[in-house]
């Protein structure tokens, strides 16, 4: 019997026409249809924020492809529920990032809020990060992530869970295996970067690169450190159970 053709919705943050988009897109339709709807420009750092305050715009570039003015949430809540809605998703794919996405970067992370926002929804999803800042190795990262894509789409994912996959920026044959990791801990240097216009008025750029980070082994940022490829399940009940049971002794 001939297997359903499975859909796969992609997705990112750094803009719809990013080489590690593409270079994700092509690899995945090895395995289905692959759609893309991502921001018609860079949206790092956007972490989950939903557009509430003005209507956003959706421009079709060519067959299944979907520019929109909004933030990596923005297009796979608007991909689901608007564009998409008659489909179901089998898969979401995020990435592949320019950049890696480790410890806190988590939590600033639009590539991964786009996988969080596709776990929302009820769909398997995964977040593929690339550890540079210039001469990308998309091959090693597409060539992994059509290995967690199939895994994930054949055995699934645990309820409310998503992949954060982390990948060194070397040859596939230099990668030294692949860890399943928990979330590390970045130890930001010099975060504000203050600099003066030529009218000599003051102006400040987030996000210094001055970073190391905290030695906590089986972490995301060791595994990426040791040109291992890390995957980490991220869950989104972000409660902490053991101050619940401190909490409740406290006199309210």
């Amino acid at each position: 019997m001939k297997r359903k053709s499975q859909n796969i919705l992609v997705c990112n943050d750094d803009g719809v026409r990013s080489e590690g988009l593409l270079a994700l897109a092509e690899a995945l339709r090895e395995l289905g249809t692959v759609y893309v709807v991502a921001p018609d420009r860079e949206r790092s750092a956007a972490s989950h924020a939903l557009t509430l305050s003005h209507p956003l715009r959706i421009e079709k570039l060519a067959q299944r492809t979907y520019a929109v003015d909004g933030t990596p949430t923005d297009c796979v809540n608007l991909a689901v529920n608007g564009i998409l809605r008659n489909k179901k998703i089998d898969l979401l794919a995020s990435g592949i990032n320019k950049g890696a996405n480790l410890g806190d970067d988590i939590t600033y992370s639009g590539t991964v809020s786009a996988a969080m926002e596709g776990t929302l929804l009820g769909i398997p999803s995964i977040a593929v990060s690339l550890a540079s800042r210039n001469h990308f190795r998309f091959d090693t990262a597409a060539a992994f992530a059509l290995r967690a894509a199939r895994k994930v789409l054949k055995d699934g994912l645990p309820k409310d869970t998503l992949l954060n996959i982390n990948l060194p920026n070397i040859a596939p044959e230099d990668v030294q295996g692949v860890r399943i990791t928990r979330q590390g801990k970045r130890i930001y240097g010099d975060a504000i970067v203050q600099k003066r216009d030529p009218r000599g008025r003051k102006y400040f750029w987030i996000g210094g690169d001055n970073t190391s980070r905290e030695e906590i082994p089986g972490s995301d940022l060791e595994a990426v450190e040791q040109n291992c490829i890390s995957v980490t399940p991220v869950h989104l009940d972000l409660t902490h159970y053991a101050s619940m049971r401190k909490l409740r002794r406290w006199k309210w």
